[in-house]
């Protein structure tokens, strides 16, 4: 085979070098695909992108500087025929739907195995799209789910943050009623006990980061 252009060309994006070195690994030995670049968050994936214009890019969400999000956001405005995959840890509804939004071609967890990384790479490089079974399952449990405004979301990053209700009035200039208010319907839409729960769906679901 020519070590060319018939191979896929891959771009790895993640910021911690162990799960680098874990995807250097597996594609050294795929006769198809090549590694051309890596970065360790998303200024570097933007910089590298350009540099190598690969086939697929592997984009990790959480990282410092730049998010995955942002980073796929920028490249796609840029190249508007980028192929991202998106490789998490994070399997939240809220965030898988963000990156399909945001232009990605596939949604994986980093506990994917092997081949199904390797046979979406090869998907996504013929043009079609790919969920792992876990971001399928959670997109479905929460399809018709009441969505939180962006006010309620507001007040959800506040609680996880440790605030109080009179600290989230005083830091929203609202009355705490309306923060009440707006906890109570922040714990019937996202079906929580209490607001220490409801942080947690919210953070486990993608709907707010701390």
């Amino acid at each position: 085979m020519n070590a060319g252009s018939s191979q896929i060309r891959i771009l790895s994006v993640d910021d911690h070098p162990v799960v680098r070195q874990g995807i250097a690994g597996l594609l050294a030995i795929q006769p198809d695909i090549t590694l051309v670049g890596e970065a360790s968050n998303g200024r570097e994936a933007i910089q590298q992108f350009r540099a190598h214009r690969p086939d697929v890019t592997l984009m990790d969400l959480q990282m410092p500087e730049m998010n995955g999000i942002d980073a796929l956001i920028a490249i796609r405005n840029e190249f508007p025929d980028a192929k991202v995959i998106v490789l998490t840890t994070y399997a939240g509804d809220v965030q898988i739907l963000r990156a399909l939004k945001a232009g990605a071609h596939a949604y994986l967890l980093k506990n994917t195995l092997h081949k199904e990384l390797l046979d979406a790479i090869r998907a996504v490089h013929a043009g079609k799209k790919s969920l792992s079974p876990e971001a399928s399952y959670e997109i479905a449990e929460h399809a018709t789910d009441d969505a939180l405004t962006p006010a309620e979301i507001l007040v959800l990053r506040l609680i996880a943050a440790g605030n109080a209700n009179k600290q989230i009035a005083d830091q929203l200039s609202i009355t705490e009623e309306t923060v009440k208010s707006r906890v109570k319907c922040i714990l019937s839409k996202l079906g929580a006990n209490d607001r220490t729960h409801a942080a947690m769906i919210g953070l486990k679901r993608g709907i707010i980061e701390l």
